[in-house]
C-alpha cells in the first residue's frame, strides 16, 4: 500500500483550498458533492462533511478541493483537514465507490492545427492531466503509458500532454493529412479503453524525469526567492500569455531574469517548441507586452526550447 502525502494549495477563490495528493485518487471522472446525502459514492467526502464548515467537496485526479462556509478561516483549519484526508487515504479505504459496474465513457477527440506546422493538437472531451508534461523521446515516457504508446509510431518526434489535450510533434517524413485520423482514433480508443494517460509515479518525478509540470516548475523555483520584478513577470505570463499559448497546444514557463541586461528568459514547450512563428510571437507579443506593462524594466525576451 502506497504512502500518501498531501500538499495544501491555495486557489483564486479564498473559500476554496486544494489538498493535492502524490497519487491519483480518480482517473477518469471528476466529482462534486454538495452535501452528505449527495456524497454516497465517496466515503471520504462523507467524512469531510462532518466538519461543520465544509460546504462543497470536489474530487478530481490527484486532489480534493473543499469550499468552506464563512464561519472559519482556512489558516485556522487547513492543517487539520489535510491531516484528516491523509489519515483516510493511508488507511486504504476507497475514495470513490462504484455503485454500478463501470461503463465505458464515450470519448471524442478532435484534431486542431497549431501555429507550428510540425505539431497537431488532439483535444478530448474530458480532462487528461493536471499540470503540463513534455516528452522529448520514448526514454522520458516511463510514467506515461499514452506518451509511450504514441512513440511507437515512427513519425512521432515529441509528445506534450496538458489539461484536455495531447500535442504531437512529427518528423517531416509524412504530412498531417496522412496520419492525423490515425493518431486521433488511437488516442480516442486508448482513453476510452480506460488505459492510464499518466502513472502515479509521474507526480513525484520532478527530479528524475524530463516530464515537466507546473507544480514541478513552482517547486523548483521556490528554492530561489523571486524578486519583485520576477514576481510581476511570472504574474503577467500566467494571466495573459499562458492561456493563449495553451490554446495553440503549447506552454510557457518563466526561466530567469537578468537585472543587468534586463533580459527575460522563458522556456517554450509543446507546439511552441521549435515553432517557426514562435520568434514573432515572442518579440511582437510577449516582449511588447512585458515592455508596456513593466515600463523601462524589460529590454528583451529570449526563448529556451523545452
Amino acid at each position: 500500500m502506497s504512502q500518501f502525502n498531501i500538499e495544501i494549495s491555495q486557489t483564486s477563490n479564498s473559500n476554496i483550498v486544494k489538498f493535492i495528493s502524490n497519487s491519483f485518487l480518480t482517473r477518469s471522472t471528476s466529482y462534486e458533492f454538495k452535501n452528505i446525502d449527495d456524497s454516497k459514492a465517496s466515503p471520504l467526502a462523507q467524512q469531510l462533511f462532518y466538519l461543520p464548515f465544509v460546504k462543497t467537496v470536489y474530487i478530481s485526479q490527484n486532489f480534493v478541493a473543499i469550499e468552506k462556509y464563512n464561519i472559519v478561516e482556512w489558516q485556522d483549519v487547513q492543517e487539520e483537514v489535510a491531516d484528516s484526508i491523509l489519515e483516510y487515504l493511508n488507511s486504504g479505504k476507497p475514495v470513490i465507490i462504484e455503485v454500478d459496474a463501470p461503463k465505458k465513457v464515450p470519448v471524442s477527440i478532435y484534431a486542431e492545427s497549431t501555429p507550428n506546422p510540425s505539431v497537431m493538437k488532439f483535444v478530448a472531451n474530458k480532462p487528461l492531466a493536471t499540470g503540463t508534461f513534455e516528452f522529448k523521446n520514448i526514454d522520458d515516457t516511463v510514467h506515461s503509458p499514452l506518451a509511450k504508446a504514441l512513440f511507437n509510431f515512427p513519425f512521432v518526434k515529441e509528445v506534450f500532454i496538458s489539461a484536455n489535450y495531447v500535442s504531437v510533434m512529427k518528423y517531416n517524413v509524412t504530412e498531417w493529412q496522412e496520419i492525423s485520423m490515425e493518431i486521433r482514433e488511437f488516442i480516442r480508443k486508448f482513453i476510452e479503453d480506460g488505459k492510464p494517460v499518466l502513472n502515479d509515479e509521474i507526480l513525484n518525478a520532478t527530479n528524475t524525469s524530463k516530464a515537466t509540470t507546473d507544480n514541478a516548475d513552482h517547486s523548483e523555483k521556490t528554492l530561489k526567492v523571486h524578486s519583485d520584478i520576477e514576481k510581476e513577470i511570472i504574474s503577467i505570463l500566467d494571466e495573459y500569455v499562458k492561456p493563449a499559448v495553451a490554446s495553440d497546444g503549447g506552454h510557457i514557463l518563466f526561466d530567469s531574469f537578468n537585472e543587468d541586461t534586463k533580459t527575460v528568459k522563458v522556456i517554450l514547450q509543446g507546439a511552441c517548441s521549435g515553432c517557426p512563428s514562435s520568434t514573432i510571437t515572442l518579440k511582437n507579443g510577449i516582449e511588447t507586452m512585458l515592455k508596456e506593462m513593466l515600463h523601462g524594466q524589460i529590454n528583451s525576451v529570449e526563448a529556451i526550447n523545452g
